[in-house]
């Protein structure tokens, strides 16, 4: 979770709403992502977004089966769609997001895929707090 809190401060400089992503099997990172909304004028360019693609690639193959998404805050439905589809092992997220988050739309993962909220949930809710509070400026 630490790696994807740097990916989060990496796209916070890059003024990219500061989510980041990192994907890992059997204990080693195969993917590192973070938000590139803005930088590509793509509202699909979410950092788990970013995270799937790069770890499907480095796999070979579409389904992410065995791996474990860290990702700084809860995804949102399109991104949760996307996870479902990855048939990815687990999520693990620090920031909930109530408002648009996966779980407040009621958006089920896939039936194999288990979660842990609040992992480093104060590191990255203070960053995405203290980047909405600059925007607001």
């Amino acid at each position: 979770m630490k790696q994807a809190l740097a990916e989060a401060k990496i796209a916070y400089e890059k003024k990219e709403v500061p989510v980041g992503a990192v994907v890992v099997i059997q204990q080693k990172v195969i993917a590192r992502a973070h938000n590139l909304t803005e930088q590509l004028h793509d509202v699909t360019a979410h950092a788990e977004m970013q995270a799937i693609t790069s770890a499907a690639n480095f796999l070979n193959g579409k389904y992410l089966k065995g791996c474990t998404l860290y990702v700084t805050m809860e995804p949102c439905v399109m991104c949760a769609g996307a996870l479902y589809w990855s048939q990815l092992e687990r999520i693990v997220f620090g920031a909930a997001d109530p408002h648009r988050g996966f779980r407040s739309a009621e958006v089920a993962l896939h039936p194999k895929t288990a979660y842990t909220e609040g992992v480093f949930g104060a590191e990255s809710s203070s960053l995405i707090q203290q980047f909405f509070a600059e925007k607001r400026k």
